[in-house]
């Protein structure tokens, strides 16, 4: 393949171009804050399963504690009916009485141990409402730090995109005037090696592999048209000759 020495040059600014291309998009994907968020978000996620637990908790205990209230009220109401019964003086059977009293023993016990168990529910329920509470701030708390996160993260974007664009329009522009053969054996290697499709021969090193070129690759390329593209042996690379080729 021949091109005018000239646009085989200009290729090597459209490699520099590709390559910044190529490390914003490693930066876009690869940015701190892309971590940062990762966790938080896996963090606030848990807090959150957490703060619905205890908001379970809290409900089914103040179900809970509002069963055994009226489980105490209706125990309270009974002992008061019978009461009002024993004090009325309608019970003189001797038999009656006895059993009504012990009816009335048996209801205080019973409203004891309710009243106890509504106090171990409320103290179970106010234990879950601070847990609730607490696990509300600490969400509040994370939620802040991914939306200060997230804010650093869609600036760096824009910021990356913004330059992309500007590389990405000056790419069209360098490549505007140069060969389509050229263009697509360059897009070609660009592809199959790793990103790099032409390299600059600098002092008779191929700047692509790194490698120096031996006498016989030398005499070749030295011999060569100005015109002819040449590859590197060993990376098979577009080899751009510059006055500081070596040669």
């Amino acid at each position: 393949m021949n091109a005018a020495p000239a646009d085989q040059i200009r290729l090597l600014d459209v490699q520099a171009l590709d390559v910044r291309l190529t490390q914003l998009a490693h930066k876009r994907k690869n940015l701190p804050e892309l971590a940062e968020l990762s966790t938080l978000e896996a963090d606030l996620t848990q807090q959150r399963d957490l703060l619905v637990a205890a908001q379970t908790e809290e409900s089914d205990t103040a179900r809970e504690q509002t069963k055994a209230e009226q489980d105490v009220d209706q125990v309270r109401q009974r002992a008061a009916r019978d009461q009002k019964r024993l004090d009325s003086g309608a019970v003189t059977s001797p038999k009656d009485l006895e059993s009504l009293q012990r009816e009335l023993a048996s209801l205080a016990k019973r409203q004891g141990d309710l009243e106890d168990i509504v106090l171990e529910v409320m103290e179970r329920r106010e234990a879950a409402q601070a847990r609730a509470a607490e696990l509300s701030e600490r969400v509040a708390a994370v939620q802040a730090q991914v939306d200060e996160v997230t804010a650093r993260r869609d600036a760096a974007y824009a910021e990356i995109d913004g330059e992309a664009e500007t590389v990405t329009k000056e790419r069209g522009l360098t490549v505007a005037d140069i060969p389509a053969d050229l263009l697509k054996l360059y897009d070609r290697l660009r592809e199959k090696h790793g990103g790099i499709g032409a390299a600059r021969l600098y002092q008779r090193r191929c700047e692509g592999c790194r490698l120096e070129l031996d006498l016989t690759e030398l005499n070749d390329v030295r011999s060569a048209a100005a015109d002819t593209v040449v590859r590197c042996e060993n990376c098979s690379r577009i080899l751009v000759r510059t006055p500081d080729s070596g040669l």
